[in-house]
């Protein structure tokens, strides 16, 4: 990595998805953002109650793009039956070395 480079790391989550929806969604986000080589170190779980993502860019210090693709990844990935919603859970200056 250069020098002088700002790198952030985000996590973003999804709420609202049945179970059966979400227990299966990780991998099918993580093919999504295999696509996608301006995020690095992504992650994706479930954890019973939220779907959530966790990447790192050189562009995004507040989450907002990272959220906005992933929404469109959930949505593209996922037929919710109920009503989910999206949030910022963090986003901060990675710092390396």
């Amino acid at each position: 990595m250069a020098l002088g480079i700002n790198r952030y790391k985000a996590r973003v989550s999804c709420r609202g998805l049945l179970h059966d929806e979400g227990a299966s969604a990780p991998r099918d986000i993580l093919d999504e953002f295999s696509h996608r080589p301006w995020h690095a170190n992504v992650r994706c779980g479930w954890d019973g109650v939220s779907l959530w993502l966790e990447a790192e860019n050189d562009y995004d210090a507040n989450g907002s793009a990272l959220l906005d693709e992933f929404s469109d990844a959930v949505v593209a990935c996922i037929k919710a039956s109920g009503t989910i919603s999206f949030a910022v859970d963090f986003a901060h200056e990675v710092v390396h070395g």
